[in-house]
């Protein structure tokens, strides 16, 4: 279950006509944050993340379904019940044991998925599999976000 703060900062987020991905972000970070403070771990960065859009999705955040070629199937089907389950307003409590059962499995994990180099290495393992022109794009679109922010702040 995410953290009241979370929930909010990602509404505030979507109320300023964010991007569903930015809103995401909040899930992202705040999982990170759990497994740098030891509340569980995670086998690696890109499981962190998941488990962070996971949340995201059953919060009602309208992510988008990975596609056939991206993801196996069951993480495909796990993603669309997530989704189903965040768009309806389902009251229905998660079970106690399988959330606990969840949380040992995470506890033996380790903690340095969540560390800011293994955050840097997944990053520029994922900007890889972008082409060139898409990473040019996004340090264009960086250099202009600096720049503003200088002038402004």
């Amino acid at each position: 279950m995410p953290e009241k703060e979370t929930i909010e900062r990602a509404r505030e987020d979507a109320r300023e006509g964010k991007s569903p991905s930015t809103q995401a972000g909040e899930f992202v970070r705040e999982e990170m944050h759990h497994v740098r403070e030891g509340k569980h771990g995670a086998a690696s960065t890109k499981q962190a993340i998941a488990i962070g859009l996971s949340k995201a999705r059953r919060a009602g955040v309208k992510l988008q379904i990975p596609t056939k070629g991206k993801a196996s199937s069951q993480t495909i089907k796990q993603a669309q019940r997530e989704h189903r389950e965040g768009q309806s307003r389902s009251a229905s409590e998660p079970s106690a044991t399988r959330s606990r059962a969840v949380r040992q499995a995470l506890q033996k994990e380790g903690h340095s998925a969540a560390s800011h180099r293994s955050l840097a290495q997944h990053a520029r393992a994922a900007a890889k599999k972008r082409g060139s022109a898409a990473r040019r794009k996004s340090a264009v679109k960086a250099s202009q976000t600096r720049s503003r922010t200088r002038k402004t702040g």
